[in-house]
């Protein structure tokens, strides 16, 4: 088992600005690390850096205490798992997974009782003479992932593994890695995806990447840190508008006066809000963009409120997503609601931006550093009825 070590590790193609530039990251051994990021933003580039399937333009790369710059990949300790799932399809589901093993000249007791076991942790062990062509795309998925685990890695690579899944699949596959996870115990798992769920649900850590022009100003990572970390305390604009879904709102505003702990600020409609945030980097007058989560608005309440028009709303059983019409720009403003609310268009809803849900951020996109504890907030208020709020008399 092996940790991973880079150490201003950059790629580049011909002339081009490089595809990854000076990532410095430590992967502990055990720990469950996720690339994320974007199409275009280098995290696949990475995974194969790793695992040795690409040559590092500039920089070093350790597993373990080993430099593995020049070492082949069969050698550095690496299993990977494809998103194409790469199984021979003229072999059965056992010689599959045994054929790393057969390779390298194993015993054929230790293969057969290493594949064994690995079959039967997948619960794969019933289609061992089964071919790839009778499978489903999960079972597949499955053996691909057996492959990897019969060579007993110090280090799994997954290069966007469910991308070829359904939704349920996709669910049922991400409890099955997690699963693997864990049971192997001291192996460390480095998970490309593009996808935040998957993100969010299996990393100990995620890694968000830049691309295009955040990149080459910022370098390629953007944050770095627990799922948690990531959603509550984004390091800047892209961060918190990449992770979320839906994604964080922006409202713009103009800084009254700020404090170490609290920032008075004021809307385009006159609205005077306050954020728990240090802002007093900037001067009163300067612009500030402030964010909420859809969870956090909340609706029939006198503190700290607006008033905004229905556009749309989308009922999903657990929850209702209203769109509510920005005086800003054309982007609406999405609060989340309990599924048993309902709203109409046209409907004027108020609804609370509370100062301790408030993120802000200033022009570059930078964000102040919020003065809250995270703890769980109270239970959400479900929305007037729709003749009262058509009535409303709160300012908007």
């Amino acid at each position: 088992m092996a940790s991973v070590a880079l150490r201003g590790v950059s790629k580049s193609y011909g002339g081009s600005l490089p595809t990854v530039d000076s990532v410095d990251l430590d992967i502990a051994q055990g720990e469950f690390c996720v690339l994320l990021g974007a199409s275009g933003c280098g995290k696949s580039t990475l995974l194969r850096l790793i695992a040795g399937l690409e040559d590092i333009t500039q920089g070093d790369l350790f597993i373990g205490d080993r430099r593995v710059n020049d070492v082949p990949p069969a050698r550095r300790g690496v299993a990977m798992v494809f998103q194409s799932y790469a199984l021979f399809p003229h072999m059965t589901v056992y010689e599959n997974l045994s054929f790393g093993l057969s390779l390298a000249k194993a015993d054929k007791r230790v293969i057969r009782e290493t594949v064994t076991a690995a079959a039967r942790a997948l619960h794969i062990d019933h289609l061992l003479e089964h071919k790839p062509r009778s499978l489903s795309g999960g079972q597949r998925q499955r053996v691909a992932i057996g492959r990897a685990i019969v060579r007993q890695p110090g280090v799994f690579l997954f290069d966007e593994p469910l991308s070829n899944l359904d939704a349920s699949l996709r669910a049922q596959t991400r409890y099955e890695i997690a699963r693997i996870h864990r049971d192997v115990g001291d192996a460390s798992t480095v998970y490309v995806t593009h996808d935040q769920v998957e993100a969010m649900t299996l990393a100990d850590r995620v890694v968000l990447l830049n691309s295009g022009e955040a990149a080459r100003r910022h370098g390629s990572i953007a944050q770095c840190g627990s799922p948690l970390d990531l959603y509550h305390r984004p390091r800047n604009r892209f961060v918190a508008e990449f992770i979320g879904s839906p994604k964080m709102n922006f409202i713009p505003a103009v800084l009254v006066e700020a404090s170490e702990s609290v920032a008075q600020v004021r809307l385009a409609g006159g609205e005077t809000l306050a954020a728990n945030v240090d802002a007093r980097r900037l001067r009163p007058g300067e612009l500030i963009t402030l964010g909420i989560r859809p969870e956090d608005a909340e609706v029939q309440t006198q503190v700290q409120h607006v008033v905004r028009e229905v556009k749309w709303q989308e009922r999903l059983g657990d929850a209702t997503y209203v769109y509510l019409k920005s005086r800003e720009d054309d982007a609406p403003w999405v609060v989340k609601l309990p599924g048993t609310a309902s709203v109409a268009p046209g409907q004027r809803l108020p609804f609370a931006l509370p100062r301790h849900a408030l993120h802000a951020f200033d022009a570059q996109g930078d964000a102040f550093e919020r003065r809250v504890e995270l703890t769980p907030g109270a239970p959400r208020n479900v929305p007037p009825s729709r003749s009262a709020a058509s009535d409303a008399t709160h300012v908007s």
